[in-house]
């Protein structure tokens, strides 16, 4: 694939595109990259979902991509204007690692499994199939969707290279 077809997703972000090109996001720990695709128009889309709710946005404007609730909307809505059709849509994810061990039984700690869950309740809301996730565990990963097949490449330095 040639390098230019390239589009970076970086932290607290999101992008679309049609066929052709690969979205690629880096430094996923308890971070979710979500991706949505459309099956016959190969619009693609992916998010780096950093939180779970913007109930906690402290920010003055929110960042849509920052949040599970308000990036996975978002993202619909930037995909559907280039042709995709929500009825069509299939979603695959990958992060949400817990990266560090704590001993606290408190849930504001669970940032990455709490993003997971965030994240497929938004997909359920919206009657997305996720169709495949790599999630949980903890160590970090890089993913990259290939928007004219809808493959979604997972590469970590403990697991190597998969494709889902």
């Amino acid at each position: 694939m040639i390098q230019d077809h390239v589009m970076k997703v970086g932290m607290a972000d999101l992008n679309v595109m049609k066929p052709g090109g690969v979205l690629k996001t880096t430094g996923l720990g308890s971070c979710v990259g979500l991706t949505l695709y459309d099956t016959r128009t190969q619009v693609a889309g992916m998010a780096h979902v950093m939180l779970p709710s913007s109930e906690i946005a402290k920010e003055g404007s929110l960042n849509l991509a920052k949040y599970a609730d308000t990036a996975i909307p978002e993202l619909i809505r930037r995909m559907t204007e280039l042709g995709a059709s929500l009825s069509r849509m299939v979603a695959k994810m990958a992060g949400g690692a817990q990266m560090f061990a704590f001993s606290s039984g408190n849930d504001t700690l669970r940032i990455g499994p709490r993003n997971v869950e965030s994240c497929k309740a938004m997909l359920e809301q919206y009657q997305i199939p996720l169709l495949a996730e790599d999630t949980g565990s903890n160590y970090g990963r890089t993913i990259e969707f290939q928007a004219e097949t809808g493959i979604l490449i997972i590469r970590s330095v403990q697991q190597g290279v998969k494709e889902i």
